[in-house]
């Protein structure tokens, strides 16, 4: 399997992405054969450490490009008070909606949030967890990194945290936006707040349910100095291999990143 010729663009996930089916594939703890998701699990325990790094918290969280999933912000609701959701696709957020709203036919996130009460030292505290990040997610908005205010036209105050997971290199065909989506992005964080990024490396397509998305090619230094010319600087930043022989991608590898906004923004 190929990346797509043309970059797919965000009216091919507002028209065809499957949240249900993306689900499904990638935030299972175990595939059908019965083998443990360790994409997922290296996620989690990723973000994990980060959030339990000193000085990562505060009152309001803005998750950026959440899609269909709460797995990120699991271990980040712990560290504040609120969080605003924001993502591209109409459908994500209702999926969203779904399992914050507790409906018939949402997700089972239940044995991803015993995995991550585990790691916090008690797995029976899944169901306490679940209730608290459904009280915590104020808001689920629509957002574009492309745009200067992604919320536009709504306007956020700047919080004490974003993060975003597996998103830009989703949203970004070339550099150029990248780096830009980063600026966009970290206007929404106030000076000497944070931002927390899990990024695929050298990846160039993910597939599931007979569909190819295609993803910007990035490595650890071009996110990295992408982040420091958003007006950042990097406090912890990590890289894993991911598994090779996964045909639904061509990953090579996971960075986690950690960043505090500088107090002026030069460059």
């Amino acid at each position: 399997m190929d990346a797509p010729a043309i970059f797919t663009d965000a009216e091919v996930y507002q028209r065809s992405f499957d949240p249900q089916e993306y689900l499904k594939e990638f935030y299972r703890m175990s595939d059908s054969e019965g083998q443990p998701n360790t994409f997922l699990m290296q996620n989690l325990r990723s973000l994990y450490k980060m959030f339990s790094l000193e000085g990562l918290s505060g009152d309001t969280l803005i998750d950026v490009g959440c899609g269909p999933t709460i797995y990120q912000l699991l271990s980040a609701c712990e560290c504040f008070q609120e969080i605003i959701a924001l993502d591209y696709t109409d459908q994500n957020r209702r999926e969203l909606e779904k399992w914050l709203k507790n409906e018939a036919g949402a997700f089972d996130w239940r044995p991803v949030v015993e995995y991550v009460c585990e790691l916090e030292g008690d797995r029976e505290k899944w169901a306490e967890k679940e209730e608290k990040l459904r009280k915590k997610v104020r808001q689920v908005l629509k957002c574009d990194v492309t745009k200067a205010n992604p919320t536009d036209p709504v306007s956020l105050p700047p919080a004490d945290c974003i993060i975003s997971t597996l998103c830009l290199e989703a949203a970004c065909k070339d550099l150029a936006t990248f780096l830009s989506a980063l600026r966009n992005i970290g206007a929404l964080v106030k000076p000497g707040g944070h931002l927390v990024m899990v990024t695929v490396l050298h990846e160039t397509y993910y597939a599931f349910n007979k569909q190819v998305f295609s993803c910007l090619r990035l490595d650890r230094n071009m996110v990295e100095e992408a982040v420091e010319s958003a007006g950042f600087a990097v406090k912890y930043s990590e890289v894993q291999p991911y598994l090779p022989g996964d045909v639904r991608t061509d990953c090579e590898a996971i960075l986690s990143l950690v960043a505090c906004r500088r107090a002026s923004i030069t460059g």
